[in-house]
């Protein structure tokens, strides 16, 4: 899978539009994605990318990083071995593209707004 293209608001995976917050758990795109409070990640928020296991989980926090990774999420992702990239959303759509092209297990969940 592969990130095209991002802009505020509107990301492109494998020639698909999406202008929701979404995330990707190879081969699939979990569209329209909510979290329980909207500028914060819960462990609830990503249940099924921790089920899904994968190595690296690439957490896009918004065009301006508003976004962010309570500390229970990243104590259970260190816990779990899954190591954590939390960056501002156009740097983590390369990170996440850099790392499926190495062939690495990711996930990637991504704010596509502020």
């Amino acid at each position: 899978m592969r990130i095209e293209s991002y802009r505020f608001g509107r990301m492109v995976v494998d020639g698909r539009e999406y202008r929701k917050d979404l995330k990707i758990l190879p081969p699939s795109v979990v569209e329209n994605w909510w979290r329980k409070e909207g500028h914060k990640l819960h462990l609830e928020d990503i249940g099924d990318i921790l089920e899904y296991a994968p190595e690296v989980l690439v957490v896009g926090t918004g065009a301006y990083g508003f976004m962010k990774v309570l500390s229970e999420v990243k104590e259970e992702l260190s816990r779990r071995g899954i190591r954590l990239i939390a960056e501002r959303t156009s740097r983590a759509v390369e990170a996440f593209n850099s790392l499926y092209e190495e062939g690495k297990r990711v996930c990637g969940a991504f704010h596509l707004t502020c």
